[in-house]
């Protein structure tokens, strides 16, 4: 075989030439990296999604497993979604807050942001996960104001810089004698509390927050609104690089088709309570802050002894005697959680007007209850149906599941047997039941009282929360893992 050799000049002409494919292999390399990644890259390299919010009820705040909320609950899962940590910074000034966000100081808003009052900033806004609308509340020893007309020379309390101050300054050109008092540095839970205190006649807030306190502050009733609904949304920085914006457009789309988000909606407003009466809520609420802490301690201590939720314990000792400790029925149970003597004997109880033994024998005997029903009933269902048992026997609820079954009714399921408890007063039914009469219809008020009561335990307790939350001086932040994070497993949205 011949080996030609190269000439000279040949190699010459192909180190330059491999020179050239080298540089411009480097130039297209360097090309590729100056090209800056987009927002979402950027979030997902970070692995950390920066959210400038305010702390409140309806956003975030911090509860007994961390923090959460509604708005917190929606970003949760729009940052686990993305498989990334989310950090949420509190900024009480919405002028502030939109201003971080508008200069790219975080990645996006949520603080029940409305583009009204956004409008004069350069931002994009998503879809909006509530409507809401600005209405107006009343002390109860005032007759209804069925229109604005009706507030003109009165005072009408509004938060100040709000997106309630621009609705009210096109209302005063139509009404000019109507007078409203701006409340600086102040939530909407706190204009709730002083029309309802009697401090205040009037106050403008919006729907979602009447909702949710409504409850806790009875002596404040609806009158009417007085704006038209207005969307909330999160806000991004207007920008031509909309990846992040269309990643929470996806979100927010997917979150209301598979149902998510209307189940954590629920979750934080629709808490309805339906038996018990605004003079009953006001009573309880007194007593609730005047009598029930004596027993506090000793309702958390039997209760984490007997795993229970101390909050349902307190609920059935306030229904049972109203947190009185000698309290005493016609029918002769007697002691703060009302127990017969039987019952009492039976949970190691010597004497039923000590307070403390009481405790303890309820918390035992409820737990009794809960242990004596088939392990398939579960949930609400378990709970209710040992409310029931606590309140008439685990003898009549058994006659009442029997009685159910035989209608038709599934006897695992409250809802059903609650219909058919009450025809256990009659004789036509109580004559075949194992265990005779019963006052069928007590123990389904029992239940829904107790039930309602507890719910009012644990707003106030929320309320608390928030108190605490909203005037701790300092800012709150977090840090939390996104798909491995359970603190607040129950409320988080993970697609």
């Amino acid at each position: 075989m011949e080996i030609r050799k190269l000439s000279l000049s040949t190699i010459r002409s192909i180190i330059t030439s491999l020179s050239v494919l080298v540089l411009v292999i480097s130039a297209s390399a360097t090309l590729v990296r100056s090209t800056p990644p987009n927002v979402l890259e950027q979030v997902l390299a970070s692995g950390e999604l920066r959210v400038i919010s305010t702390n409140g009820a309806t956003t975030f705040y911090e509860g007994s497993d961390g923090l959460t909320g509604f708005e917190y609950s929606l970003l949760k899962g729009f940052a686990d979604s993305l498989g990334v940590n989310l950090a949420i910074e509190n900024q009480a000034d919405t002028r502030e807050l939109l201003h971080a966000v508008e200069q790219r100081q975080y990645h996006m808003g949520s603080a029940e942001l409305t583009a009204l009052e956004s409008q004069d900033y350069h931002l994009s806004f998503a879809k909006p996960y509530m409507q809401i609308t600005q209405q107006l509340v009343y002390n109860h020893r005032l007759g209804t104001p069925t229109s604005i007309k009706d507030l003109k020379g009165k005072e009408v309390l509004i938060l100040a810089d709000s997106a309630h101050s621009k609705r009210v300054a096109r209302l005063q050109k139509k009404f000019p004698n109507l007078t409203w008092r701006p409340i600086e540095n102040g939530q909407m839970i706190d204009l709730l509390e002083m029309v309802h205190k009697g401090e205040a006649d009037y106050a403008v807030i919006d729907s979602n927050a009447y909702e949710l306190h409504r409850y806790s502050y009875p002596r404040a009733k609806l009158a009417f609104d007085i704006s038209n609904p207005q969307p909330l949304a999160w806000a991004f920085p207007h920008s031509k690089d909309t990846s992040l914006f269309d990643a929470a457009q996806r979100y927010m789309a997917q979150i209301k088709r598979d149902g998510s988000l209307a189940q954590v909606t629920k979750h934080f407003f629709e808490r309805h309570i339906d038996e018990v009466t605004t003079g009953e809520a006001m009573v309880f609420a007194y007593r609730l802050q005047n009598r029930f802490p004596q027993w506090s301690d000793a309702m958390k201590s039997a209760a984490t002894e007997f795993d229970l939720d101390w909050q349902m314990l307190a609920a059935i000792g306030y229904q049972e005697s109203h947190w009185l400790a000698d309290a005493e029925s016609h029918t002769g149970v007697r002691g703060l959680m009302m127990l017969t003597k039987r019952t009492a004997r039976a949970m190691g109880v010597n004497n039923r007007e000590d307070p403390l033994q009481s405790i303890y024998g309820g918390a035992k005997y409820f737990r009794m209850m809960l242990d004596r029903l088939p392990e398939r009933i579960q949930g609400d269902d378990r709970l209710n149906l040992a409310l029931a048992a606590y309140n008439q026997g685990a003898g009549h609820l058994e006659d009442a599941r029997v009685l159910t079954q035989r209608m038709g009714g599934n006897p695992d399921k409250w809802e059903d047997v609650r219909k058919y408890m009450p025809l256990l007063s009659k004789s036509q039914y109580y004559s075949r039941a194992k265990h005779g009469y019963m006052r069928g219809w007590e123990p389904v008020q029992f239940v829904d009282n107790v039930r309602n009561y507890h719910k009012i335990i644990a707003w106030h307790e929320q309320q608390n929360e928030l108190r605490l939350a909203s005037y701790s001086g300092g800012a709150l932040s977090s840090l939390h893992k996104a798909p491995t994070e359970t603190a607040a497993q129950g409320e988080n949205l993970s697609l």
